[in-house]
């Protein structure tokens, strides 16, 4: 199905399943809603379920510009708002857990709860600045081949080979103006929550019940004291790479529905 959103933008999503709360399922940077079809069938079970592609990805279409995490928090407000669905829980992984946290923050109203996956937010300045300087290599002649690059950090040696390639070849596929306006905006300018301490003061900002999944147990130290309901939990899979909940699906998916059963 497709919706259009400001600017013009066809989102394309799915719509599956009854039960509450509904789930919101958002993907990461240069990937698409296919990533969680290892989650749907189980989820989709117990739950209605909404899986988006985001603004210049997937099947939705790509706006000449305007392709940041903001923009594309604001059109998952718009879909959540004009399909009548509010308290839903927003599940995001990466860039992913950035715009949930953002619809957290903004709009309040439509999100119950919060599961975010290894997310993109909150690295050390040191993490930031390295970042920034990948950013020539999006915006050069060959952009698919910089942002696989980008990639192969998301990995570990017991990573499967299919995962690798799956998002290789999805990354490929997104166009270079969008890879390359989202991955700055995580990073550099007024939005950007990629580095401390900017990541600090907004996601303080979160209201609602977090699950946070990381693969760092640093990561996982800095977060846990940002979170404010006491129903939050950190959970940390150290040697899982960046999408572990890709790598580890069954076990995710019986973490996510114990920890939403505990919020009713």
């Amino acid at each position: 199905m497709f919706l259009e959103v400001s600017g013009g933008a066809k989102l394309f999503y799915t719509d599956d399943g009854s039960g509450d709360p509904p789930l919101l399922l958002v993907h990461g940077w240069g990937a698409d809603s296919h990533q969680w079809a290892p989650h749907l069938p189980a989820l989709t079970e117990r739950h209605r379920v909404l899986a988006p592609d985001l603004r210049g990805h997937g099947y939705s279409s790509a706006p000449p510009d305007g392709n940041t995490p903001a923009a594309m928090a604001e059109d998952l407000a718009a879909l959540l708002t004009r399909l009548g669905v509010d308290g839903c829980v927003a599940v995001g992984h990466s860039m992913g857990a950035v715009i949930v946290s953002r619809l957290a923050v903004e709009h309040p109203h439509l999100i119950r709860a919060l599961v975010t996956i290894d997310p993109g937010y909150g690295y050390p300045d040191e993490v930031a600045r390295l970042s920034l300087g990948l950013l020539p290599g999006l915006r050069g002649d060959d952009p698919g081949s910089a942002a696989a690059r980008i990639d192969r950090w998301c990995y570990t040696p017991a990573s499967p080979a299919w995962l690798r390639e799956w998002h290789r070849r999805r990354l490929l596929a997104t166009p270079p103006n969008v890879l390359a306006e989202a991955f700055e905006a995580l990073w550099s300018g007024p939005e950007a929550l990629g580095a401390r301490p900017a990541a600090d003061a907004y996601l303080s900002r979160r209201e609602c019940p977090v699950l946070s999944f990381w693969a760092s147990p640093a990561q996982a130290a800095w977060e846990e004291p940002l979170l404010k309901h006491p129903a939050s939990r950190v959970v940390c899979w150290p040697g899982s790479g960046h999408r572990l909940h890709e790598e580890r699906p069954a076990e995710f998916v019986v973490v996510l529905t114990d920890w939403l059963r505990s919020l009713q």
